[in-house]
């Protein structure tokens, strides 16, 4: 069955200035490897719409929505963050984004694709409920699941997370509900330092140490991830694609190369296709070395396709 490719050119718009690591340069990486690997022309392309209100408040609080809305200038630079900030076109950006999690929902419910890549930026597993962070405004992922469960009555969603950076946004959105599996590796202790002692029943944390490799990942994720995977029976599976955790980007110290994305994507391809009638949606993340993310994501999607 098909797989879409789902994204929009406001997601490039967004540009948190030239020094800044969440670069529009990191979705022109992607789809020129895209294009080179001749992938963009087995894709559905679909453009993302934009997020409604309602999907938003879904996973975020009404006061913060606002917020961001109001954080969004007519010219120049607004920080909302340490090291989040939005320009004039952000704020489309960040509802496309949001809004592209929520159409490849609809895509796979709808028997259209059987999995979705959703190439958007900012990104949101950072996105608290009530804050943003971590270079997130809105929480794409939790938008999605929210989405999948209140328009389609999934009883049971699966958010799986493999950046370097702990995904604290999902986990404070989802902690606690009995309708959604989070599970995540992550570099401890690193930013934003947060997972490690984590105590919830529908929270999956597996933190790797400094150096971890590859090796070390497929392990976790073999003992902590899909024995509770496969007990959760999950109707749908998402992923948060992060792909800083690449031995080649200096964003944190992990040493996955693109072999270990491309076994990893194949594992929740067989959850998938196991209890959820093959259905993935999965959003990128992290993932700043330029040549690393763009391979990782090009290894992704052809484990999609069963190809590696």
């Amino acid at each position: 069955m098909a797989i879409a490719y789902v994204s929009h050119y406001d997601c490039q718009m967004h540009d948190m200035g030239h020094h800044h690591p969440e670069q529009p340069a990191r979705l022109s990486a992607i789809n020129d490897r895209l294009i080179a690997t001749g992938l963009e022309m087995v894709l559905h392309q679909y453009d993302a719409p934009l997020a409604t209100r309602e999907m938003l408040e879904a996973a975020h609080d009404s006061d913060y929505i606002d917020e961001i809305f109001a954080a969004a200038p007519k010219e120049g630079i607004h920080w909302v963050d340490g090291d989040t900030a939005m320009n004039k076109y952000s704020l489309n950006a960040a509802l496309r984004a949001a809004g592209a999690v929520a159409l490849g929902v609809d895509l796979v419910m709808e028997g259209k694709v059987k999995q979705v890549f959703c190439g958007v930026r900012p990104p949101g597993h950072h996105a608290e409920r009530h804050r943003a962070m971590g270079f997130c405004l809105f929480n794409n992922i939790a938008v999605g699941a929210y989405h999948a469960i209140n328009q389609y009555g999934l009883k049971r969603v699966a958010i799986v997370d493999f950046d370097v950076h702990h995904g604290n946004g999902t986990e404070d959105i989802v902690s606690g509900d009995e309708h959604i599996l989070f599970c995540s590796t992550f570099q401890h202790p690193f930013y934003p330092h947060s997972g490690y002692d984590t105590d919830v029943p529908n929270i999956v944390n597996a933190p790797l140490p400094s150096g971890a490799t590859g090796k070390q990942f497929r392990e976790a994720v073999e003992q902590y991830w899909l024995p509770r995977l496969d007990a959760f029976e999950p109707e749908l599976v998402m992923i948060s694609a992060g792909f800083d955790a690449h031995q080649a980007d200096d964003m944190a110290n992990l040493q996955l190369i693109d072999s270990d994305y491309a076994w990893v994507t194949r594992r929740l391809c067989e959850v998938a296709d196991k209890w959820a009638q093959g259905r993935v949606v999965s959003s990128l993340e992290g993932g700043y070395e330029l040549h690393a993310l763009a391979r990782s994501v090009e290894a992704h999607l052809k484990a999609f396709l069963g190809e590696n």
